[in-house]
């Protein structure tokens, strides 16, 4: 379990050649842990297979222009609930509270609502809470992998994947209003700077602090014990 969600954490990941001679173990660890359907292994086989074998610009550009330059794409959980407001900086400071609560030191410069980072975060506890804790940000998993595939893109099979892995089912009418807002053209870079010229991201405490994280603390909550065998391993 804790395997694959660090795979699927790498696959979202910027492309590096690291990245691209590890290929052959993510398929026998994802093939060990068999946390997917076959028809799951086929879709994620599709993108590592393009991982492995194209040229390592092409992947890195297509990788910008999907996720660093297309907002609605982006792999930042909170933009998505709260754009670039204060909220969005508490909530972030409490999901990073949460990290530290369970051992893990975040040593990137990625925000703690980044992904792969959340995912690397969630291969460190126990299954059954991550299983529960994916649930949380369902709803933008799933607006993000009908996004992909309307592009036909391959990254869409890792959201697909986390769909199912998750406890629970989204809520139909928050996916519905976050594929209601624009869905940006990342090749349009006039409207991309109008869609970008907000407040910026306020960073300190806000009233009451975000609920969402809120609640994943509290559902999160764990005896000193066990978060000392969460940093052990």
């Amino acid at each position: 379990m804790a395997k694959t969600f660090k795979i699927l954490s790498a696959l979202l990941s910027y492309p590096s050649a690291e990245l691209q001679a590890a290929v052959p173990e993510l398929r026998a660890t994802l093939d060990r842990e068999m946390l997917l359907s076959g028809k799951q292994r086929r879709a994620l086989d599709r993108l590592l297979g393009e991982i492995e074998t194209r040229d390592l610009y092409d992947l890195q550009e297509r990788y910008v222009l999907l996720f660093d330059r297309t907002r609605s794409l982006s792999l930042h959980l909170f933009e998505h609930i709260h754009g670039e407001s204060r909220e969005r900086g508490q909530a972030l400071v409490d999901l990073g509270l949460l990290y530290e609560r369970h051992g893990l030191a975040i040593e990137t410069k990625e925000l703690p609502d980044y992904l792969p980072l959340f995912l690397e975060f969630l291969s460190t506890i126990p299954a059954d809470e991550a299983h529960v804790l994916l649930s949380e940000p369902l709803h933008i998993i799933v607006a993000l992998r009908e996004r992909l595939k309307k592009r036909q893109s391959t990254y869409a099979s890792v959201l697909w994947a986390l769909e199912t892995i998750a406890t629970g089912k989204p809520n139909g009418a928050e996916v519905d209003a976050l594929l209601s807002e624009d869905d940006d053209d990342p090749e349009n870079l006039e409207a991309l700077d109008e869609a970008w010229a907000e407040e910026p991201v306020t960073f300190g405490p806000g009233p009451g602090g975000c609920p969402k994280v809120a609640g994943m603390l509290e559902r999160l909550a764990v005896p000193k014990s066990t978060q000392t065998r969460n940093r052990a391993t």
